[in-house]
């Protein structure tokens, strides 16, 4: 299985970047993984890194895609998150969000999971097959009927989340109870919240149908990001997959 690997990580218009971003693949398995660091004094750019770098390594020692493997690294990740905050003062408020992606080569299928509001996409035919239900209290709302979707881009407490890695209480994990399938031409998006609020679905396929290339169509993004964005935006970031595509075959990857 072939595919096609970008990843973008940007300040976007704040002093520093609190996203981080990694992958791990190989010819077996393969898992991408995103995350949204928060807290003060340096705490959220800690978290990310800490959240990414840990399930990248504990997923390349034993590369299994399936849900209990990705719930089982996210939870671990919260875990290591939890210990770290007790190593220095200014690290004990750190949080961070966390989005996961394994695909299984040889079986072409995949998992995935989320903590907070770091969003995945599934597109097939050029459309989104599936997005990530955010674990925020806009997200609740509108599923109790308080909203709309567009709460979740223009409300001034969208930012609220009900889950984060690094909170005391334990975690759990948003994933999927089953595999999918995965096809030639299917394209997947790991994204923060600083690159989603400002790019609607629709325009997601648009830029999709018009780019030839992962690395193509992230830029495409990033433009429409830049173009809507306010003074002082989030730090955006995304990674996408596409499969069926020429890509190295193994390979490891941070960014952030």
């Amino acid at each position: 299985m072939k595919m096609d690997i970008a990843v973008l990580s940007r300040a976007g218009g704040r002093p520093g970047n609190e996203d981080a971003c990694g992958y791990w693949t190989s010819e077996a398995g393969c898992c991408w993984v995103l995350s949204d660091g928060a807290g003060g004094h340096g705490g959220g750019d800690v978290a990310s890194k800490i959240v990414v770098g840990t399930i990248v390594s504990e997923f390349a020692a034993l590369p299994e895609a399936s849900p209990a493997t990705v719930s089982g690294l996210i939870r671990r990740a919260h875990a290591v998150l939890q210990n770290e905050q007790q190593s220095e003062p200014r690290l004990r408020d750190m949080r961070a969000t966390v989005a996961v992606l394994t695909i299984d080569r040889e079986r072409r299928i995949s998992c995935r999971g989320h903590v907070g509001d770091s969003r995945i996409y599934g597109f097939r035919s050029g459309h989104v097959r599936f997005q990530s239900r955010d674990q925020s209290v806009m997200q609740s709302m509108i599923d109790a009927g308080l909203g709309d979707a567009a709460m979740l881009r223009r409300h001034p407490q969208r930012g609220v989340l009900l889950a984060a890695l690094g909170s005391p209480e334990n975690v759990e994990p948003d994933v999927p109870p089953a595999g999918e399938p995965v096809r030639d031409g299917d394209v997947f998006m790991l994204c923060s919240d600083g690159l989603w609020e400002y790019v609607e679905e629709s325009v997601m396929e648009r830029l999709l149908a018009g780019s030839a290339s992962a690395q193509a169509w992230l830029a495409a993004l990033e433009a429409e990001v830049l173009a809507h964005a306010h003074s002082g935006h989030d730090n955006y970031s995304a990674i996408a997959v596409w499969v069926g595509d020429p890509a190295e075959d193994t390979q490891i990857k941070v960014v952030g």
